[in-house]
């Protein structure tokens, strides 16, 4: 008597992805499988999957990385099931903990994947994913920009040079700039440096303008009803809406404050053993470039808008890090009340 298959079976791929290498491990629903080495091709471990495992249904997962998710769209265009998974989410049992290997993180993944304990980040589309590199470089300049001014500085202060009072501040007016252009070195090699670095303190700068141009522009374009609704939140800017809009996409995809708010890194970590309780400050795991934007919306808001002052004030008294955090929190819910009820903020009103 012939026995007969009655479910589908399956097949679960862990691959621990590089730029000129892949490592992958093969596990089946009945099997442990095997670990091999490829080139970094989607198509090519497409025609390895139909060669040794016809018929079986395919799950795949890989860490989110530098590599992006060009893998991840191959592999879904195959009809298979691809998460791209937070290296934190894959759980590590004793000496694995200081053991790694591309193969066993293959494998780690692989495991993990068929015990059901993954679960994929959210995966933009294209066109948001190539916006959202538009507003990182606009980072990148912003980096490079207060590096080169700092660069600058320490060279008036290596050579003992004094900055007028009027100019001691971080303001980089345009007297400010003639007056470092019209220095004068007893060396004709220091006053090379100091234009070397101006030529390129005036490139970042005029570079910094037209990519924040752009990247305004752009979500005016093609965005123009979350960012308008952004943009009537007190302290939330030009440049951090486009932050919201590049890096968190439509926020109506989170179901509440509570997931948002987990997600960006404003939620507290807990401590709960037996009667003692107790919070361990926000949750190290991140969104560290929009959490650090909306703390710094937070005090902008804390000016413009009463409501959150008065916030502000009542909790004076305490560590003023731990106050501005629940500033931005409120903020963050407040910004996604706004986007769901698509209701533009007035400021002063109570929730």
């Amino acid at each position: 008597m012939e026995s007969q298959q009655t479910a589908r079976p399956k097949l679960f791929i862990g691959i621990d992805i590089h730029k000129r290498s892949w490592k992958v491990h093969c596990a089946t629903d009945l099997f442990a499988g095997k670990s091999f080495s490829m080139k970094p091709d989607p198509k090519q471990l497409k025609d390895y999957v139909g060669r040794h495992f016809v018929d079986y249904e395919v799950t795949i997962a890989y860490e989110a990385g530098c590599c992006g998710y060009s893998a991840h769209r191959a592999f879904e265009s195959y009809g298979w099931c691809s998460l791209v998974v937070n290296p934190a989410d894959i759980h590590r049992k004793g000496k694995e903990k200081h053991t790694k290997t591309d193969k066993i993180d293959a494998q780690l993944i692989a495991r993990e994947l068929k015990d059901g304990r993954l679960e994929s980040i959210h995966v933009p589309d294209v066109g948001r994913e190539e916006l959202r590199s538009l507003f990182r470089r606009r980072n990148d300049l912003v980096k490079d920009f207060r590096r080169i001014k700092s660069y600058i500085k320490m060279q008036l202060l290596y050579f003992g040079i004094k900055e007028p009072a009027e100019f001691d501040n971080d303001h980089w007016s345009h007297a400010y700039r003639n007056w470092l252009d019209a220095m004068v070195f007893k060396n004709p090699t220091a006053k090379a440096t100091l234009e070397s670095r101006m030529r390129f303190f005036r490139f970042v700068d005029q570079e910094l303008r037209d990519v924040s141009t752009q990247l305004r522009r752009y979500c005016k374009t093609y965005h123009k009803k979350d960012y308008m609704l952004l943009r009537s939140i007190p302290g939330i800017g030009g440049i951090v809406a486009c932050g919201i809009l590049c890096e968190l996409g439509d926020l109506r995809r989170f179901g509440s404050i509570k997931h948002l708010a987990g997600y960006v890194g404003l939620a507290p970590g807990v401590h709960q053993s037996g009667g003692n309780y107790r919070t361990l400050g926000i949750t190290p795991r991140a969104h560290r470039l929009i959490r650090s934007y909306f703390v710094e919306a937070a005090w902008q808001a804390i000016r413009a808008d009463p409501i959150m002052q008065g916030y502000y004030r009542k909790h004076q008294g305490r560590n003023v890090k731990s106050i501005i955090i629940k500033v931005a929190r409120k903020l963050l819910s407040r910004t996604l009340a706004v986007i769901k009820t698509e209701t533009p903020y007035a400021i002063g009103v109570i929730e």
